[in-house]
């Protein structure tokens, strides 16, 4: 038995086994219900005649609270609602909770609410709730930030991982591991410095530009454990084998440099704008179509499909050869988002 069996660590919250272990043995275990789903971002909730409701709920600790391309407060306002849009969902409302560390500086803070304004703004959500505590000083990270989103969506949509079948192909919007490598190099752990910026932002306009795919199946944003762990989210949930063509996914180059220096994999670092989609294979180039039509999606790629084989994650290499992906442990980067 290893502490980890024992005791919480860092790697419980790191989007990988650990971490869902952790929700299937003690949160579901006790918490379950007929609208508790914990492979979904958000959680449909009956009784609606006109459209789904859908709700969902994040936390926010990433460090520092400031990093190229975004801040704590965007983060939370785009984590949340690109949660709701990967459900297919249109975000309507937040709620925001605060936990300020005693001798944190107004002006700061002041900063952070401003960011939360204007991302919130730019997507069209409201804050409409929330609560604030204080903590004593040394007992926070200077502020952690909580928010609940909710959204509707359209009853006739049908997307969830159950809808995926064997021969789907999986498609990513734009390069990953930038949020990761970007909130690792403001940290200067390393003493390494570089011009690479989060992606954080929101991906509404993605999720909804393929709505209208008779053959989209499921969309997720590969955020904590990044894209490798939602392609063992896939093959877990559906018995199918999931294979990743190495070649196609869109890594940048200063985030593959950094990487290759420091031994991380830029396929489990966190992306916070990027959504992974399955869709029909018949309907792969129509949705990569309807991507590359957007700002900011000059790099989407088809990255793999699924295949009535062993429920292995595959990851065909560069080289021409093909090897197993294990599933996330340890966590090399904690408190990314």
């Amino acid at each position: 038995m290893t502490l980890q069996d024992t005791h919480i660590s860092l790697a419980h919250g790191n989007g990988g086994r650990y971490m869902r272990e952790l929700i299937e043995s003690l949160f579901a275990r006790y918490l379950k219900n007929a609208n508790l789903d914990i492979q979904a971002d958000a959680a449909v909730l009956p009784g609606l005649n006109n459209g789904d409701l859908l709700f969902t709920t994040d936390g926010f600790t990433v460090q520092p609270l400031e990093f190229p391309g975004g801040d704590i407060g965007s983060l939370a306002v785009h984590g949340t609602v690109n949660d709701l849009a990967v459900s297919g969902a249109i975000p309507k409302y937040l709620s925001l909770n605060a936990f300020i560390e005693e001798g944190f500086e107004l002006a700061r803070l002041e900063g952070i609410i401003k960011s939360i304004a204007y991302a919130a703004n730019a997507v069209g959500v409201q804050v409409v709730a929330g609560d604030t505590k204080v903590v004593r000083r040394g007992e926070g990270g200077g502020i952690y930030l909580a928010t609940t989103g909710i959204g509707l969506r359209d009853d006739r949509l049908n997307l969830g991982v159950g809808m995926i079948e064997p021969g789907d192909k999986l498609l990513v919007s734009g390069p990953v591991g930038d949020h990761g490598i970007a909130v690792m190099l403001a940290r200067e752990q390393f003493g390494l410095r570089g011009d690479v910026k989060s992606d954080a932002g929101s991906v509404l306009p993605f999720t909804q530009a393929l709505l209208d795919l008779p053959g989209l199946r499921f969309m997720r944003d590969p955020t904590r454990g990044g894209v490798a762990t939602v392609a063992h989210e896939i093959c877990r949930a559906t018995g199918l084998q999931v294979r990743l063509d190495q070649a196609a996914i869109p890594v940048r180059d200063p985030v593959n440099s950094v990487c290759e220096m420091l031994g991380y994999d830029p396929l489990f670092l966190a992306c916070e704008g990027r959504v992974v989609a399955v869709v029909a294979a018949d309907q792969a180039d129509a949705a990569l179509g309807c991507w590359k039509n957007l700002p900011g999606g000059d790099m989407v790629s088809l990255i793999g499909e699924t295949r009535q084989e062993d429920p292995y994650v595959i990851l065909e290499t560069d080289l021409g050869g093909a090897r197993i992906l294990e599933e996330l442990e340890d966590d090399p980067l904690p408190r990314i988002c």
